[in-house]
């Protein structure tokens, strides 16, 4: 029987070959997610089929330039929930997205907590069922994974892959969405260590941290004082350029065949008038309809 073994040579020969191979896989997702599919305008010209990588990056919450060396195959430091993000923007399978993680260097989850579809459908049809209230779903790590018109409309949300948390600190759009924002920040932190809480073990939790404690020096210093709760619901004074101001009590949700979803529905103070508010901004708006992957 013969053995082969490879030598540090070897290794040294395959990084290159990595590195093409993840610029062609990016690149080949890339060009097969449409525009429409995550809530972008598909209409003009566009010299490249699927998404450009700005709209990539802008949709997976990380810097163009940063997603642009990632796919030139440069030598930059990958966290899980960066590629956690580019995967669900990317619109990747299980097997795809354990490819990517090992292009990259890293080594792929060990489970993945199947979803049910069955499920999914439900709460797809109670979160388009809330519009022209906004509602949404968050899976374990705040990633979106349901979003329905309004929740697009009324919070600037852009599409699959975008993480709450890391959008929260980070977008200068999305947070200005938010009247309230130097009240929220803290809630937000300490929500977010909460969940962290429930699962020790999973160490995506400490990656999205540790981004954000780079990017982020107001996360860094919330983080840093450990605060933690587990709260379900509370306020959002939303200052929108349409709408003008609206604040909206909101209730988050855990079904209990999914405790690690997060169902968050929002019903405006204002009554009836908002309702009329928000239907009129929603006929304003082009049709889109964002799905769970």
């Amino acid at each position: 029987m013969t053995t082969t073994h490879t030598t540090a040579a070897d290794r040294t020969e395959q990084v290159p070959q990595r590195r093409e191979e993840l610029r062609a896989f990016l690149r080949s997702r890339r060009a097969r997610v449409r525009p429409e599919d995550v809530g972008l305008p598909g209409r003009g010209l566009r010299r490249t089929p699927g998404l450009r990588r700005e709209e990539v990056a802008t949709l997976a919450g990380i810097g163009v330039s940063w997603y642009t060396w990632l796919e030139q195959g440069r030598t930059i430091n990958v966290s899980d929930s960066v590629v956690e993000s580019i995967g669900r923007v990317l619109r990747l399978d299980h097997a795809e997205r354990a490819y990517l993680y090992q292009l990259v260097g890293l080594k792929p989850p060990e489970e993945k907590i199947l979803e049910n579809s069955a499920l999914m459908h439900e709460l797809e049809r109670l979160v388009d069922a809330w519009s022209p209230y906004p509602a949404y779903v968050l899976d374990r790590w705040w990633n979106f994974v349901i979003i329905n018109e309004s929740a697009q409309a009324v919070f600037g949300l852009r599409g699959y892959g975008q993480n709450c948390l890391i959008s929260f600190f980070t977008d200068a759009k999305y947070r200005s969405f938010f009247a309230n924002w130097d009240t929220l920040a803290p809630q937000v932190v300490a929500d977010f260590r909460g969940s962290a809480a429930a699962y020790p073990d999973d160490g995506r939790f400490t990656a999205i941290a540790s981004e954000l404690n780079a990017r982020s020096p107001e996360f860094a210093k919330l983080w840093d004082q450990h605060d933690v709760r587990k709260e379900s619901n509370g306020t959002k004074a939303v200052l929108h350029p349409v709408l003008g101001e609206m604040t909206f009590d909101h209730l988050v949700l855990h079904p209990s065949s999914r405790h690690d979803l997060r169902v968050t529905v929002h019903l405006p103070r204002e009554g009836f008038e908002a309702r009329r508010r928000l239907e009129r901004l929603l006929e304003s708006q082009p049709a889109s309809s964002l799905r769970c992957l």
